[in-house]
Formats: C-alpha cells, sequence, structure tokens
C-alpha cells in the first residue's frame, strides 16, 4: 500500500527561511576570496563559480547528515517511551500516538520526531499499517537504525513476541551506536580543527607577506606565467582541499 502523504525526504535537505540565501553569501565569500587571492580579479570568479556551487552543494549535504543524525538520536528516545507505554498496558498503535506529547516536551512540538509522529497519526487515521509507516520512515530518512528497527517490528508483529522488551532492546542497541558514533565524532573533533587551521595557513600567509611588503606578489598577477603559476597552485590546494575532507569523512 502507497502512503498518499506529503513526506519529508531527509535524503535531501530542506532549506530553512533564511538559510539558502546565507549559504550562497557564504559561498560567493569563498569564490571571492579565491579569485582576490590567486588571480586579483573579479573575473576570475567566474569560472571560480564551480567551486562556490559545488560547496553550495557539500553545505547542503552535511546539513542533510546532521538532520538525519538528530532524527536518529530523537527516534531512540522515543522507542523508549514507547516501550515504557507498552508496559503501562498501551497497544502499540496508541503507544506511537501518546508518545507525541513526550516527545513535544522533550524537544518541543517541531521536532523532526513530532513531525514524523504526526505522519503515523495521520496515516493511521485512513488505514495504513503502522509496519508500512515505519518502513516508510526508514527509506526516507536513510538511517540504518531506524530501518533495522522497522524491520524488526514488522517480524515481531507478525510472528507474535514482547513488544515491549524488543523495542526496549532495538533503543538499547541504536544506543550504543549513537553513542560510538558520537565517540568518533569527539576523537576527530582535534583533527578537523588542524585541518580548517592548515587550510587557512596559506591565505594567513599571503596576506601576512602582502601586508607587510607591499608588491611582494604583484609579478604573479595579470600576465600569463604568473596566471598559470596560480592555477597550479590553486589546483595543488584544492586538491589538498577535497583529500582532507575525504579522508575525514573516510575515517
Amino acid at each position: 500500500m502507497e502512503i498518499s502523504l506529503k513526506l519529508p525526504d531527509y535524503h535531501k535537505y530542506s532549506w530553512k527561511r533564511g538559510e539558502r540565501l546565507k549559504t550562497i553569501m557564504i559561498c560567493l565569500g569563498g569564490t571571492g576570496i579565491l579569485a582576490f587571492f590567486f588571480y586579483r580579479s573579479v573575473l576570475a570568479m567566474i569560472p571560480l563559480s564551480i567551486v562556490g556551487v559545488y560547496g553550495f552543494f557539500q553545505i547542503r549535504e552535511e546539513k542533510a547528515k546532521r538532520e538525519r543524525e538528530e532524527l536518529i538520536s530523537q527516534f531512540r528516545e522515543c522507542i523508549l517511551a514507547i516501550s515504557t507505554l507498552l508496559q503501562a498496558g498501551y497497544s502499540v498503535e496508541n503507544a506511537f500516538l501518546e508518545c507525541w506529547q513526550d516527545m513535544a516536551l522533550m524537544y518541543g512540538e517541531d521536532a523532526l520526531i513530532c513531525g514524523e509522529l504526526n505522519i503515523i497519526k495521520r496515516g493511521l487515521a485512513i488505514n495504513i499499517s503502522l509496519e508500512v509507516l515505519l518502513d516508510d520512515m526508514a527509506k526516507r530518512s536513510g538511517c540504518e537504525d531506524i530501518a533495522q528497527f522497522a524491520r524488526v517490528f514488522s517480524l515481531a508483529k507478525r510472528n507474535g513476541g514482547n513488544m515491549a522488551e524488543i523495542i526496549r532492546s532495538s533503543a538499547a542497541l541504536i544506543g550504543k551506536r549513537i553513542g560510538l558514533r558520537q565517540e568518533v565524532r569527539l576523537r576527530m573533533g582535534g583533527k578537523k580543527m588542524e585541518l580548517v587551521i592548515m587550510e587557512l595557513m596559506p591565505f594567513g600567509i599571503l596576506f601576512y607577506v602582502n601586508m607587510g611588503n607591499p608588491g611582494y606578489f604583484d609579478s604573479l598577477y595579470h600576465n600569463l606565467t604568473g596566471i598559470a603559476i596560480m592555477t597550479g597552485c590553486l589546483a595543488v590546494y584544492l586538491a589538498s582541499f577535497f583529500l582532507g575532507k575525504y579522508i575525514l569523512n573516510k575515517l
């Protein structure tokens, strides 16, 4: 059965008010800095706009990733609350409906999990099964933890079992994975800061030398030889930049 509701897709970040313009301005600023330091030309922003566009999509992807992480963290607390409601005698469907109040108090009514619980409420109202709704949430979120929970929940619902215990065990497993990811991010925080410093250091050196010795780099601008040299430097810098990002994302 297909769900006929308008649902959020967590694979693509939905810009909040003012965020898109702010991100565009950041990317334009970054492009302008590259154009100034490497070419001292406003016209250089035209070919360098490729870098700005790439940066825009990278920022959007990073925001989508953080949103998915926020959703899975809130989802864990949600199923813990549902487990408690099941022990109190609620049916599974009613437990999901009642859980909204707890999540709204914990995260606010505009929280991601509250939106998902509202979708579940609307889906149940038009006779869409809870298994289908959870499976759809897993597909839209792209979160393996939610997908695994949806599979376990569907099997338990069909074959029978202690639903409260199953949900509690799933919440504990998700919690361990979240804790592990947080520990990894904490340990990588220093490396990320080092990478940022290395990314900014060339511009700091250029700015310092240029302020101390005005005209020192003039021979590298507005001539074919200088443009070729600076283009090579820019290629090396961008390659190092993206390689650093790639290595950190893989760790």
